[in-house]
């Protein structure tokens, strides 16, 4: 199975990744270029690739977009400005026809924050009610204190199986 983590910079996209492989908060640098790392989940393995996203790098991502399962979107729940770019990014890439069969997890991240929105306000801003022929979720995380991961996770393990 594989998985891209994509989301703009900052969106806690690194954190996710080594949170799900080794389960603890591993001190991260800006991503540029790429992490991919195995993980084990409910006896399934994933190949998880966690794409930088700085502007400049966000071109690149469809380079790798062919065989994957699923599109974990990461957002800042508290980042209200870059709620638009991110939407725009979104939108983009769910019209690859790469991803056309690609499960949609997006994690409403960062939810410990005072000024987070809410999964709803978020799913609204991103546009996800309209999305038809995707299967989609979305989640409350907050990826340093561990949050909401489990059920986002188990929630993509069923859908991906179901598939099979």
């Amino acid at each position: 199975m594989r998985i891209l983590i994509l989301g703009l910079d900052g969106a806690g996209k690194t954190t996710i990744l080594y949170r799900l492989q080794v389960g603890e908060v591993v001190t991260t640098i800006p991503t540029i270029g790429f992490n991919v790392e195995t993980v084990t989940y409910k006896n399934l393995k994933f190949q998880v690739w966690d794409l930088g996203g700085q502007t400049s790098i966000r071109p690149y991502w469809r380079c790798y977009y062919s065989n994957t399962d699923a599109v974990i979107y990461v957002v800042d729940s508290s980042d209200r400005d870059r709620m638009g770019i991110s939407k725009s990014e979104l939108v983009a890439m769910l019209e690859e026809e790469e991803l056309k069969k690609a499960i949609l997890v997006v994690f409403a991240n960062k939810q410990d924050m005072d000024q987070a929105m809410t999964p709803t306000e978020v799913a609204n801003a991103l546009g996800l009610p309209a999305l038809k022929d995707r299967k989609w979720q979305i989640f409350k995380t907050s990826a340093t204190k561990g949050t909401g991961l489990d059920e986002a996770m188990e929630w993509l393990v069923d859908s991906l199986k179901s598939r099979q």
